[in-house]
């Protein structure tokens, strides 16, 4: 019982610990920016009137408005109603501008839109939503946002938010690649098993192109090894916890420990993630998941590390500045 009691208050400390709010920030306005974007394409292409709107307004089937009801139902200016007011949201929670409502109306307007059609929906739009979701609970206009700069100019010092919501950010996208790689089960995927040619498969799908890869077809070897990375980037997920982990518990014993610390497993992790999904976004169309993923990616970076990271950008713009400040005037 006293262990149970111990172990107890160890998970209630841990989940009030308190932290800044620069990893949250950041994470704020790559999911503003990306979902501003995504809106303006749907509108600007016609997709919103076509997936959104009730097939007796134009659109292609009839919609599910049991979450949104709409007056007069799905019509265009209805649904374009609604996209306006989650595309002023986004804009308002990229700048942290009344941070806290501008995020419950960017996830509840953009989440409602996409259960009016889930024929249309998909992983990136759910990815996307989630991360919304944690956004709305977190403090993420803590730091680096209009709302921030207010308090500062009455006097009022910046404050630290909890770090669960940007625990639960980092876990989720352990999750989100664990999951998708025990879901790849076939000879496609799993290597020494099949052919491994499940990339080349979906490289050649027009569906998926956003440019013609037929020049591709010759070097199937090479998409050979980027399917067999692909999966074994995330079968090692749960790897990223235990090194975040271990950076956090570093004082502590163990020799799987002091090898982990030894090594920069986590930004190589999150490098070739990067360099993945990157490839993902220059040759395929799967919407906004990108920005999603980079939503989570920011939560796997420590406030003070962006605080940093911002010192050092910060300097060097400063001596450029200086730099230029020294040279002589055109004559």
């Amino acid at each position: 019982m006293i262990r149970l009691r111990a172990a107890w208050t160890r998970w209630v400390a841990f989940l009030g610990e308190r932290e800044g709010a620069e990893s949250l920030a950041i994470a704020r306005m790559i999911a503003g920016v990306t979902l501003t974007h995504h809106l303006v394409a749907m509108w600007t292409s016609g997709s919103s009137d076509a997936m959104w709107v009730d097939i007796a307004h134009g659109g292609y089937r009839a919609v599910d408005l049991a979450w949104l009801p709409l007056p007069g139902g799905a019509t265009p200016g209805a649904v374009h109603a609604v996209m306006a007011m989650t595309g002023v949201a986004a804009v308002l929670l990229a700048l942290g501008f009344y941070t806290r409502v501008a995020a419950v109306v960017a996830w509840f307007g953009f989440a409602r839109l996409c259960d009016l059609n889930w024929q249309c929906g998909g992983s990136s739009d759910e990815l996307l939503t989630n991360g919304l979701f944690l956004l709305m609970l977190s403090g993420c206009g803590e730091a680096w946002s209009i709302d921030a700069m207010r308090r500062a100019r009455t006097g009022q010092p910046l404050r630290d938010v909890p770090s669960w919501p940007r625990r639960l950010l980092v876990l989720q996208l352990v999750i989100l690649y664990f999951t998708t790689a025990l879901q790849k089960v076939s000879s496609s995927w799993i290597p020494l098993v099949g052919p491994m040619d499940a990339l080349w498969y979906i490289l050649q799908q027009p569906t998926w192109q956003k440019h013609d890869m037929r020049w591709l077809a010759p070097f199937f070897p090479v998409t050979q090894l980027a399917t067999l990375v692909t999966w074994s980037f995330e079968m090692g997920a749960p790897l990223l916890l235990l090194a975040m982990w271990y950076r956090r518990t570093a004082s502590r014993p163990g020799w799987l420990r002091a090898r982990f610390n030894r090594l920069p497993l986590r930004n190589a992790y999150l490098g070739l993630g990067l360099a993945l999904h990157l490839g993902i976004w220059a040759s395929l169309e799967v919407g906004p998941f990108l920005g999603g993923i980079l939503v989570l990616y920011a939560a796997c970076l420590l406030p003070a590390e962006w605080r940093a990271l911002a010192t050092r950008i910060s300097a060097w713009f400063s001596r450029r500045q200086a730099r230029f400040a020294r040279l002589p005037p055109p004559r």
